[in-house]
């Protein structure tokens, strides 16, 4: 990665969102994982969000899957559905996390993401979720949907 340009990182990387700014960061961050770590990426959350970009769940997304470790990656899908359920009441994606790690059993925690990613990109939406079509929903308290379908 190193040899390459911030312009040539992000022709590679599009179409994802904000591509320019992360290629910027891809290249900062693997400059840094060579001078600085002899080219070996941390296996410690808080070691990895000292890097420009990398928040709790690329983090947790770089533990559990890089290295085998206990994580949980949440993304706004799985705070969204997860306070909707009623399963946690919190107000931020970290404080989610948090809530998750002492509620939810651990074997659960990488697959959560994956599953409620898809769940909300296709049933669960942000704006009308379509709650009549959903098998959660004997089990789902819909906190804060107030137009569904």
């Amino acid at each position: 990665m190193t040899g390459l340009s911030a312009a040539e990182i992000a022709e590679l990387i599009y179409p994802a969102g904000f591509y320019r700014n992360k290629s910027e960061q891809i290249l900062e961050i693997s400059r840094r994982l060579m001078s600085e770590y002899d080219g070996r990426v941390p296996e410690e959350i808080d070691e990895l969000l000292l890097f420009k970009g990398v928040g709790r769940k690329t983090a947790n997304l770089v533990v559990t899957l890089g290295f085998g470790k206990p994580g949980i990656c949440v993304d706004t899908h799985v705070h969204r559905i997860c306070n909707r359920w009623g399963y946690v009441a919190t107000k931020t994606p970290e404080e989610t996390e948090m809530a998750l790690r002492k509620k939810l059993p651990a074997e659960y925690w990488i697959e959560i993401n994956d599953l409620l990613v898809a769940f909300g990109q296709n049933h669960c939406h942000p704006v009308s979720p379509r709650c009549l079509s959903c098998r959660l929903t004997l089990f789902c308290r819909r906190v804060g949907v107030n137009v569904s379908r």
